[in-house]
């Protein structure tokens, strides 16, 4: 009966999650320790969940040609190296560590969603440090003096902890480097499966992931990565960002919680 509940929160948090452009991994940890798993399992549990929903949003995201492969590739493979170094190195800290960590970033993930992002227009920069990209009918910029030293912390960060990075990933496409907020979105779909599935490699060599338990789990999350790219083609995620910071600093207090009292 416990894994049917959890696979229904997951693929509920898969559906909107996906549909915000972001991975849910602070969601999927939460739920793993809320059902009694380690702080490591949960965390490795979360990155395979993330990969999977975010594997099965980028084809949908793709087909309709939202995505920008240009930095997918760039940021992706940044943020993915560094998850899998994060998550190697999480079997070195303790559970407490790890969940102190894991509020921090709740906190900060949800003032990023509460921040107004705007597009930004005007003259694109240009010279050492600025990659000026064109995508369709619109130039774009990757910015590597910010892109650079954010993909790298919060790939690592993301890794050790158990979350997608895409809270911090959309803001740095969009306002960092440009990128318009409907293609960040898409975007994003790439770049969290390449974090998570790194990271859930590190955790796996670090450690180990119950396949009983998750494989249901990863079922309903695809599902709800597929209904959710979807629905994310047809509506505009902003209405959703006041909901979802309340609810990420919702877990960000109960994880703090759990760390100091258990």
């Amino acid at each position: 009966m416990q894994i049917v509940i959890v696979s229904i929160a997951t693929f509920l948090v898969a559906v909107f999650m996906t549909m915000a452009g972001r991975g849910g991994g602070n969601f999927y940890v939460l739920i793993q320790v809320a059902a009694g798993a380690s702080m490591g399992l949960a965390a490795g549990t979360g990155q395979l969940i993330m990969f999977a929903t975010s594997l099965s949003a980028m084809f949908i995201f793709n087909k309709n040609k939202t995505v920008s492969w240009h930095m997918a590739i760039f940021i992706g493979l940044t943020t993915s190296l560094m998850a899998f170094v994060g998550g190697l190195s999480a079997s070195h800290f303790s559970g407490t560590s790890l969940k102190l960590v894991f509020s921090v970033m709740l906190v900060v993930a949800s003032i990023f969603m509460l921040v107004k992002v705007r597009e930004r227009k005007g003259e694109l920069p240009s010279g050492f440090g600025f990659w000026r990209i064109s995508f369709g009918e619109e130039d774009y910029v990757i910015n590597f003096w910010i892109a650079l030293p954010v993909a790298l912390a919060t790939g690592f960060v993301a890794g050790m902890v158990g979350v997608s990075g895409g809270s911090f990933l959309i803001p740095l496409m969009v306002l960092g480097c440009r990128l318009p907020m409907h293609v960040a979105v898409g975007t994003a779909s790439v770049m969290v499966a390449a974090t998570a599935g790194m990271g859930f490699l590190g955790h796996l060599a670090g450690g180990g992931i119950d396949m009983s338990w998750v494989l249901p789990q990863i079922a309903t999350a695809v599902a709800g990565g597929i209904i959710g790219s979807r629905l994310a083609l047809k509506t505009k995620p902003k209405s959703l960002k006041m909901v979802f910071a309340l609810t990420t600093l919702i877990a960000a207090g109960l994880m703090f919680s759990n760390a100091l009292f258990y």
